[in-house]
C-alpha cells in the first residue's frame, strides 16, 4: 500500500509537479491510440503555467494524469510527495480533496444549493475545517472574489462570470496548493475573462500553483510560462502564447 500524506502535497521531489516519460495508450477497435508519448514536465510551486495545443493534441489527457482522473500506461506522475500513478481509488479521493482545486469551463455548480452551500461543500466532504468555521471561511472566499453579497442566491440567478467566480472560490475551499483550470474563460466575454484571469494571477502571487488550459490567444500571451502539446508530445518552448494562435 502506497503511503500518502492526507494533509498536503509536499515538495520532496524538488518540483511540485513532475511527469517522467508518461505514456498513455487508449485501446480501441482499430488498435491502440497513443494520446501521450513520453512526456516529461516539471512545474514548481507558485508557477502560473498555460497548457496549449490544438484539439486532440493531448491537453486533456495530460491534465487527467496530473489530477489522477486517469492513469498512465507507463511512466511516473508525482505531485509533491505523492506518486499519483500508484494511488488506490480511496487514496486518490482523499489526496485530490486536500490538494487540488479544479475550475471547469461550465462552472459545475450544484443548481439546488445556494452559492454559500456550493463553496462549503468541499469542506464538508474532506472535513478539512471544523464545522463551526466552514461558513465563515466560505463567506471569506466569496468576499475575495467579490461574490459575498450573492451568498444566498442559487447559481441560476447569477451571470456566467459570477458563477465562475463562485467556482474559483469553491476550488479554494480546502486551501489546496494546486489549482487546475480547464478552459475557465471559454464561456465568458473578454472583460469577464480578464477579471477571472486576474484572480488566477493574484492566487499565484499568494503562493498557489495554477495550471490553465486555454485556447484564448490573448490570455495565453499573458501567462508567464506556456507548455505546448502536439500529437501527444511536448513541443520545444516558445515565447509565451506564441503558439496559441489559430488553435481551436
Amino acid at each position: 500500500m502506497v503511503s500518502v500524506d492526507r494533509q498536503r502535497a509536499g515538495n520532496g521531489n524538488g518540483h511540485l509537479i513532475e511527469l517522467r516519460q508518461v505514456v498513455k495508450v487508449y485501446e480501441n477497435a482499430a488498435g491502440g491510440f497513443r494520446a501521450l508519448n513520453g512526456v516529461d514536465l516539471s512545474i514548481d510551486k507558485s508557477e502560473f503555467v498555460g497548457i496549449i495545443g490544438r484539439s486532440g493534441s493531448g491537453k486533456s489527457t495530460l491534465m487527467n494524469m496530473i489530477t489522477g482522473i486517469d492513469r498512465p500506461t507507463s511512466g511516473e506522475v508525482r505531485v509533491g510527495d505523492a506518486p499519483v500513478h500508484q494511488l488506490s481509488e480511496n487514496q486518490m479521493a482523499r489526496w485530490r480533496g486536500r490538494n487540488l482545486g479544479i475550475v471547469f469551463q461550465f462552472f459545475q455548480l450544484l443548481p439546488t444549493l445556494s452559492v454559500l452551500e456550493n463553496v462549503t461543500l468541499p469542506m464538508d466532504f474532506c472535513r478539512a475545517w471544523p464545522l463551526r468555521e466552514r461558513r465563515t471561511r466560505a463567506l471569506a472566499l466569496l468576499e475575495m472574489v467579490d461574490m459575498a453579497e450573492h451568498a444566498y442566491k442559487l447559481p441560476a440567478a447569477l451571470s456566467g462570470g459570477q458563477q465562475q467566480r463562485v467556482a474559483i472560490a469553491r476550488s479554494l475551499a480546502n486551501d489546496p496548493p494546486l489549482i487546475i483550470a480547464d478552459e475557465p474563460t471559454g464561456n465568458l466575454d473578454s472583460k469577464t475573462a480578464d477579471a477571472v484571469f486576474a484572480l488566477f494571477e493574484s492566487l499565484t502571487a499568494e503562493g498557489k500553483t495554477v495550471i490553465m488550459v486555454t485556447h484564448d490567444t490573448a490570455l495565453a500571451q499573458r501567462i508567464p510560462r506556456t507548455v505546448m502539446i502536439a500529437d501527444g508530445e511536448m513541443v520545444p518552448p516558445t515565447p509565451a502564447g506564441a503558439e496559441a494562435e489559430g488553435q481551436g
